[in-house]
């Protein structure tokens, strides 16, 4: 029998639920494709494609699309709206089904929803995709808990060597940005290079307790609207007093960064920081020399 194959985009929520998706759809026999990493190729396709509104990380979101067709029977594009009351996303996250879906009518979509204020939480919308990809139910429970098994202990290891990492001699610098930007091929990979390049060790914002994050973003903005720029400020109160530096990237123009990075530069204002700004335009070489002339900073402050 010829498996199902699947698309995974290489992009937004691919860092989040990348183990997830992998165990939940292999352990139900499907084949899956990721597409290819980020090129100025997929931001021109991607860009073709979009609104001249759209940020640089929605942008190379739909260049991952493109980069699927053709290439699978369905293309996974999840919507995400809230994780519970006050546990809201960028609104990216809630439109992208019926952006792509209306962009390119003619690719079949598998799609699950995560709205957990009307009950439709990760566990039933899985298994509901799951059932139509096979009608055996205990087939889908397995694959699930297994995937979520996977995905905690994946999870697990990360923080674990993340923590072995804070207390070697080098200087650390703390980046503050969306997995979706950190380990982009165009965006974030360049950065940490240029760091490590430096000699400066990185610690991921992304990689956190998460049973601390509601107490700890609290410390900072007891207002703060949405989640995953929750979880990325939590970091800083985790690791504030491992770190030399903190750098923020930013995707041009989005919205919650602008505004929650800002903020955040304002209030802490006793660790050095960079605020770095990426769009499809964004010269290698001035970032270069902006992370040259941090680094020159922290060093200076010893």
């Amino acid at each position: 029998m010829k498996k199902t194959i699947i698309g995974i985009p290489r992009a937004f929520l691919y860092y989040r639920y990348k183990v997830l998706w992998k165990v939940f759809f292999k352990t139900l026999n499907c084949k899956i494709i990721i597409s290819d990493i980020t090129t100025k190729a997929t931001i021109s396709n991607g860009k073709k494609y979009s609104v001249d509104e759209a940020c640089l990380s929605s942008k190379i979101y739909i260049g991952h699309i493109y980069n699927l067709i053709g290439k699978c029977d369905y293309i996974l594009i999840p919507r995400i709206c809230d994780y519970g009351k006050n546990e809201k996303v960028c609104i990216n996250f809630n439109a992208c089904y019926d952006v792509i879906k209306n962009t390119f009518p003619y690719i079949q979509i598998l799609n699950y929803n995560i709205e957990n204020t009307k009950k439709n939480y990760e566990f039933i919308s899985l298994i509901k995709l799951g059932l139509k990809i096979n009608k055996n139910i205990f087939k889908v429970l397995y694959s699930y808990l297994k995937a979520k098994h996977m995905e905690k202990n994946y999870k697990k290891n990360k923080l674990y060597k993340q923590n072995q990492k804070l207390n070697n001699q080098k200087t650390k610098i703390l980046l503050i940005s969306h997995p979706y930007n950190t380990y982009d091929n165009y965006i974030g990979l360049p950065i940490v290079k240029q760091f490590k390049k430096l000699n400066m060790d990185i610690i991921y914002s992304d990689i956190t307790p998460q049973k601390q994050i509601k107490k700890l973003s609290k410390i900072l903005s007891p207002t703060l609207y949405w989640t995953y720029s929750k979880e990325l400020i939590s970091s800083i109160e985790i690791y504030k007093k491992y770190i030399s530096g903190i750098v923020y990237i930013t995707s041009f123009p989005c919205g919650p960064d602008s505004l929650v990075n800002e903020l955040m530069i304002r209030k802490i204002t006793n660790i050095p920081s960079l605020n770095l700004v990426v769009d499809e335009q964004t010269s290698s070489t001035g970032i270069e020399t902006r992370i040259e002339s941090f680094v020159d900073i922290i060093k200076e402050r010893g």
